[in-house]
């Protein structure tokens, strides 16, 4: 058999194959792995609403007008989630039908990282919101009366939430009682002061229930004051959380 220099190699031909085959998997995962990134919005979306509806009082002894007031509240709500799912929605077509999906999948990539930095705390957030100052002259108010507050703001649609000067995020930790409440191990004495970024009317109505957050703090010789702004500024950060037990699939 003759050795011809010239003619092709069968194995280079197969290993410029297998290289171009690497090279093409990133662009392929790209889309599937922003499509998980909003799948995770969507479901913290409606988790937040689930819970803020499971966790309303009884409304049996409100009057007409105060249950007309928790209703149009609750429409709000619904409203922002059926906004969010619109976008999400819209996302997912982009990413579906574009010709260049690699490209899109990575800019939507970076989008949704910044949006989930700031909903993990892990980011500093702006933007038009609310300060909210808790007075508890009496030391009646615990943590979980602060943790009531925070709640309320997060199913307003509050988008990134600071008390004193500890970034609150999914697990944060309110405890204490008698005027001075710790937050993530860091204590908080009276007044306490609420920063939260959101669509401020709302987020000021929804802390006005009546019946609410701001009944109990009265209830317990407190006041609950709120002080909208067209722009809050939130510095406080979060270090990332490594995960024991999850790990992504491919």
């Amino acid at each position: 058999m003759t050795d011809d220099p010239d003619a092709p190699d069968d194995h280079d031909d197969h290993d410029d194959q297998n290289q171009t085959a690497r090279r093409r998997l990133p662009g392929r995962r790209a889309p599937l792995a922003v499509i998980g990134v909003l799948t995770l919005l969507l479901g913290f979306a409606i988790a937040v609403q689930v819970h803020a509806n499971s966790s309303s009082d009884s409304l049996s002894a409100l009057r007409d007008d105060d249950l007309i007031g928790i209703l149009d509240n609750q429409s709000d709500r619904a409203d922002r989630l059926r906004q969010q799912i619109s976008q999400l929605q819209a996302n997912l077509r982009q990413l579906q039908d574009t010709g260049n999906r690699s490209a899109a999948a990575r800019k939507q990539a970076a989008a949704q990282a910044q949006a989930l930095g700031v909903l993990t705390g892990t980011l500093p957030a702006t933007g038009p919101g609310i300060t909210v100052t808790v007075t508890d002259p009496s030391g009646k108010l615990d943590g979980e009366d602060l943790l009531d507050v925070i709640e309320e703001l997060r199913g307003a649609g509050a988008e990134a939430i600071e008390v004193g000067a500890v970034r609150v995020g999914t697990n944060t930790a309110f405890e204490g009682t008698g005027g001075s409440l710790t937050v993530d191990g860091t204590t908080m004495h009276t007044p306490y002061t609420v920063i939260a970024v959101g669509e401020s009317k709302t987020l000021d109505t929804a802390l006005n229930i009546p019946g609410g957050v701001a009944a109990t703090v009265r209830a317990a010789g407190g006041e609950l004051t709120v002080v909208e702004h067209a722009t809050v500024t939130i510095r406080a950060i979060r270090a990332a959380q490594r995960t024991k037990y999850a790990h992504t699939t491919h």
